[in-house]
């Protein structure tokens, strides 16, 4: 997999984590490995600008997805009867700023919380949303069996 991460946010991150991880909800999710994903992490002012350009909505927000192949087929490798073909994935813009304030909220790391942001914008360039309650159920519970399972491998030596 190609996964390129972009630090403009000014915030050290650790972009190397982001990386693993984008690796790993990839490949538990069945993708090929030619797949190349984007990871953009910006500061306050730019994701406000992004948030109010493409959602329409003021202020910063914590993560976006930018899916690139809207009509690629078999992304998520849920179709048994197709393989799952390389794909420019799209791009995840994470906030670190606003990311810190949810993880002082819910009581974890920054890190932590920018990690949960990522796999949560990865399931969106998925095609995984939680507009309806159906939804909501199957993308949160796939985003946390995938942060437990990436917290897993990350804890063995």
């Amino acid at each position: 997999m190609s996964i390129e991460v972009a630090n403009e946010s000014g915030v050290e991150v650790d972009e190397s984590a982001l990386v693993e991880l984008a690796g790993h909800v990839l490949g538990r999710m069945g993708i090929n490995p030619l797949a190349e994903l984007s990871i953009l992490v910006i500061d306050e002012a730019a994701m406000a600008e992004l948030h109010e350009q493409w959602m329409g909505e003021p202020g910063p927000t914590d993560v976006l997805a930018f899916p690139m192949d809207e009509l690629r087929p078999n992304v998520g490798g849920r179709d048994e009867d197709a393989s799952p073909d390389p794909a420019l994935l799209g791009d995840v813009v994470l906030c670190p700023p606003v990311a810190a304030k949810q993880a002082a909220e819910a009581g974890h790391s920054a890190q932590d919380e920018l990690e949960l942001l990522c796999t949560h914008g990865i399931l969106h360039l998925l095609g995984y949303d939680h507009a309806e309650p159906e939804e909501h159920a199957e993308m949160f519970g796939l985003q946390d069996e995938l942060l437990g399972a990436w917290r897993e491998v990350r804890r063995k030596p």
